[in-house]
């Protein structure tokens, strides 16, 4: 018998976690919504709250919010334990969503976005920590799976469902429609969700790396946002010098704090280090370019607004089949190695094909391409949480999840704003006289001669070419960091086994 990871885990009656299951899917629904259903709403709100300058600040707090908190919760999961974090959490992102809708200027609605993001950082990052407590090894990718099926599915619905709400409802019910299924979330929470205490002591918290992480990653996100404007204005050149300096800080502070908030020790885990690069990669690699697909579709093929969202569907909507069926198959079969390893060489072909593509191709071409993408990053994208939170001790479950997803949302954060920069720079350097790119709209484009469409077309193709080789090659990257995964099948031992954290080398049951 090979060498097994495992974790303590606490032995529920199956119904009960079919229960738990359906309560965490739903928050985690909400979280995952409550960031996409507010996009189509955007200009409405901003203009009855009369601050159309700040519109993009509703995103924005919500997203540093629930960026931030994400690696101080997990390092609170140790001390209040995962029951107390998400159960407070649900109750400040109900009252949060209620004062989002009753805000009267702009000020209150950015103070209550913040509270959502926050409490949302806690809703996604304690659901992952309890599937963890939860179940065996073999049966959390199932559950992640599910899990994570509701990011994509808000992808897709989000902007549809909440341009309907406003129209017949108004906006302040996009916040609003939250508290129903909140409300029911933490019924069955309240009966459902196990007692799960911390293992360590409040004493032991490590204020002064989280004070000083935090900083830094404010500063960092808040950086690559003014960088992304014209000009690269100073303040960003401050702001992203802050978060230098801070992070070398941190990194101080944590080899000497005697209870670290991210235990540097972890990453000489091999599970733990290929995992966490894998997620950067998926941030880095798919997440950055779909907020470009839509405009690169629009200019380079000559397609409506409508039209143009088909693109980052079909990659979504693939990776949401290819993540339901890989959590089935693994928690079925045990086996687990080769989908980070086929799904980061599909991604990686599949970038590089669209490299390549050229200009004017049917749209069909573009889409079927990154669904391809979206089937390779999906087959793995939730199953790495899974295997890293098997790499370590159970008291380090909330860690690890935290660390896992700031990673990838810090990768999406600086890619997209990188992308962003790249795309304006090139585009402004080549079009024609007659033609600027900060007004440049597709309706302009559009409606201009065809030997002009024609030019926009290629000028767009020839930009964002070398966009995507780029994201292929972090692709490529991931390729060399599946192959350090070890191979083995996943555990199937009883919930409530005890296991001593290793290498994901596993029974072969």
């Amino acid at each position: 018998m090979a060498r097994s990871i495992g974790q303590i885990t606490m032995k529920i009656s199956p119904m009960r976690l079919r229960l738990l299951a359906t309560c965490l899917l739903t928050v985690s629904f909400l979280g995952a919504m409550d960031h996409t259903v507010v996009s189509t709403s955007l200009a409405t709100i901003a203009g009855e709250l009369g601050a159309l300058q700040y519109m993009s600040w509703i995103v924005v707090g919500y997203t540093l919010a629930s960026t931030v908190l994400l690696p101080v919760l997990g390092k609170l999961e140790e001390v209040l334990g995962a029951r107390k974090i998400f159960l407070g959490s649900l109750a400040i992102f109900l009252l949060a969503s209620l004062g989002c809708g009753f805000a009267a200027d702009f000020g209150w609605l950015i103070a209550t976005r913040v509270l959502q993001g926050m409490s949302a950082a806690g809703l996604q990052l304690m659901s992952q920590t309890i599937i963890a407590r939860v179940t065996t090894q073999r049966e959390r990718p199932r559950y992640m799976a599910m899990i994570g099926a509701a990011f994509p599915v808000a992808i897709l619905v989000g902007p549809l469902l909440g341009g309907i709400i406003t129209e017949q409802w108004g906006w302040q019910w996009v916040f609003w429609i939250n508290i129903p299924l909140g409300v029911l979330a933490l019924v069955l929470a309240l009966f459902a969700l196990p007692k799960l205490e911390g293992q360590a002591s409040p004493r032991g918290f490590d204020i002064a790396g989280a004070s000083v992480f935090t900083f830094s990653l404010v500063a960092l996100i808040l950086g690559i946002t003014w960088a992304s404007e014209p000009g690269f204005p100073p303040v960003a050149m401050a702001g992203l010098g802050a978060s230098l300096c801070g992070f070398a800080l941190f990194l101080w502070i944590e080899t000497r704090a005697a209870e670290p908030m991210i235990p540097l020790g972890i990453f000489r885990n091999r599970t733990v280090a290929a995992g966490t690069a894998l997620s950067a990669i998926i941030g880095v690699g798919l997440f950055s370019i779909t907020a470009y697909l839509p405009t690169y579709i629009q200019m380079a093929y000559q397609a409506s607004i409508t039209v143009s969202g088909l693109v980052p569907i079909a990659t979504v909507f693939g990776m949401l089949c290819s993540n339901l069926f890989t959590g089935w198959w693994a928690s079925r079969t045990g086996g687990y190695w080769m989908f980070p390893v086929i799904g980061s060489s599909l991604g990686s072909a599949g970038l590089f094909a669209m490299a390549l593509l050229p200009a004017g191709q049917p749209l069909w071409i573009p889409m079927a391409i990154m669904a391809v993408v979206g089937i390779g990053t999906g087959s793995f994208m939730n199953l790495l949480v899974a295997l890293v939170q098997g790499a370590v001790p159970v008291r380090q479950t909330g860690i690890i999840t935290a660390t896992v997803n700031l990673v990838r949302q810090i990768g999406s954060t600086v890619a997209t704003a990188v992308i962003g920069v790249s795309v304006a720079a090139g585009v402004a350097g080549l079009l024609p006289a007659g033609l600027d790119a900060a007004t440049l709209t597709p309706q302009q484009v559009h409606a201009a001669a065809a030997p002009v469409q024609s030019e926009v077309a290629q000028i767009y193709a020839s930009v964002f070419a070398p966009v995507f080789a780029a994201l292929a090659i972090a692709y490529a990257a991931g390729i060399l960091a599946a192959l350090c995964l070890p191979r083995g099948r996943l555990s199937s031992a009883p919930a409530g086994a005890a296991h001593e954290a290793s290498e994901p080398v596993t029974t072969r049951s």
